[in-house]
């Protein structure tokens, strides 16, 4: 098959190659010529475990290449997928879809023969329809089919998740375009992924209500977590508990600082903001959005009070940065409200994260940034771990301790114990345990 892909984000990065790496002849485009210029000289512009060589393997056998102009590639292709961002507007919290149709207008005036247009972008639900009504009015006798196709990507595990799906969704009424979407996946089949088609809309919705579903598990889990901290139970122990039984799950319930990233913040609020549109609010995730918001701001009272209420000219010193592991991703990262809370509390701050400090400085001020763990906490009157990097799992608590003027951990991920801390002589305090 021959495939478009418009947008070489990070879903357009991850989707074209893999999609290359089945065997199709995939073209990547994007408006930016760094952006481009960048991949063509095998620079990956973001940090996924694997995406080099991927990328790498594939544009050397041909099947993946990058351009800035759109309309050859379209021409040629017999699947055209939307993969620009919806980042949150700016007023409302409304998805920004002005991306989206402009990349529908564009393609509009390439399409040449049949051809099936994917949003692969998360958009709210009568986007497809939209992206339809565009196409239409600007080519009126073009032959085309709009499907949604979203994406269930966990940055960090992105090639796996898409090699090795729960599902694929496939939103479409149009039969031919079904067919088109079945040769496309064809190279799943031994994996016995399922496919389910449904009507374009209940696509678009399946999308937002599986994340707003996954925030709710980690806030709910994060709610259990402060309860535990009162009435002096140990929220892991009562994760383990609720996890086992097949009902609910184990996945999501690793109580924390809050979630964040690229998707499930914009995505509980866009879906908030189309459930009040449409006159069907949605109070769970409304909730969720909420409690999730002044959590991140209270994991810095949380690191204050262990201190002894107080960090005006202390040292904090924090492991990790991105909203989690395996992702230099920035977005909406707790310790964002974290670094603001202790600087506002008068605290200096160092920091230490394996890939995501350059994409942190533009957004944090006054922040000293550190080589490793070990420079990081030099000096250091408390030591907060913010994400649960690998390195930072088996750290030389003797080490820090040596280095560290005072021998305070905070850790904001249970990835340590606190009779570990305790034992090499910590004032320890985690989440969810009295």
């Amino acid at each position: 098959m021959r495939i478009a892909m418009i947008g070489s984000g990070y879903v357009g990065l991850v989707s074209g190659a893999c999609f290359a790496d089945f065997g199709h002849d995939v073209i990547c485009v994007d408006k930016d010529p760094a952006k481009i210029e960048a991949l063509q000289a095998g620079r990956i512009p973001i940090f996924e475990p694997g995406l080099d060589a991927l990328v790498g393997d594939n544009v050397r056998q041909g099947r993946l290449s990058f351009a800035t102009e759109l309309a050859p590639a379209v021409a040629g292709a017999d699947a055209v997928f939307i993969a620009v961002g919806t980042p949150s507007r700016r007023g409302d919290g409304f998805a920004d879809l002005s991306y989206v149709y402009a990349a529908a207008r564009e393609i509009a005036g390439a399409i040449a023969g049949y051809t099936v247009v994917v949003t692969k972008s998360t958009v709210p639900v009568g986007t497809g329809d939209e992206v339809e009504r565009i196409v239409r009015e600007a080519a009126p006798d073009a032959d085309f089919a709009v499907v949604s196709n979203p994406e269930f990507l966990r940055e960090g595990a992105a090639i796996d998740d898409f090699k090795r799906p729960d599902r694929i969704v496939i939103g479409t009424e149009d039969a031919r375009a079904v067919a088109v979407m079945n040769e496309v996946y064809r190279p799943l089949y031994l994996n016995a992924a399922p496919i389910l088609v449904t009507g374009r809309r209940t696509a678009e919705l399946t999308k937002y209500a599986a994340n707003a579903f996954l925030a709710t598990k980690i806030t709910f889990i994060n709610e259990i977590a402060d309860l535990c901290e009162q009435v002096g139970a140990n929220v892991q122990e009562v994760a383990r508990g609720i996890g086992l039984d097949n009902r609910i799950g184990k996945k999501f319930l690793h109580a924390g600082p809050g979630y964040g990233g690229s998707c499930f913040p914009k995505d509980t609020l866009a879906l908030v903001k189309t459930a009040q549109d449409h006159g069907a609010p949605m109070r769970i995730v409304e909730t969720v959005v909420a409690v999730n918001d002044q959590r991140k701001r209270a994991m810095a009272r949380k690191v204050i009070m262990a201190c002894g209420g107080s960090v005006r000219g202390k040292t904090i010193a924090l492991l990790g940065l991105t909203f989690k592991p395996n992702t230099d991703d920035m977005r909406d990262a707790p310790s964002l409200s974290i670094v603001a809370g202790l600087q506002d509390a008068g605290a200096r701050v160092r920091a230490y994260d394996p890939e995501g400090m350059d994409q942190a400085r533009p957004l944090l001020n006054d922040v000293t940034y550190a080589q490793d763990a070990y420079d990081c906490a030099e000096g250091a009157d408390a030591l907060v771990i913010v994400t649960e990097w690998n390195a930072f799992r088996a750290l030389d608590f003797a080490r820090l301790r040596k280095v560290m003027s005072e021998p305070v951990m905070v850790d904001l991920r249970n990835v340590y114990s606190r009779s570990v801390g305790e034992r090499h002589g910590f004032r320890y305090t985690s989440i969810g345990t009295a």
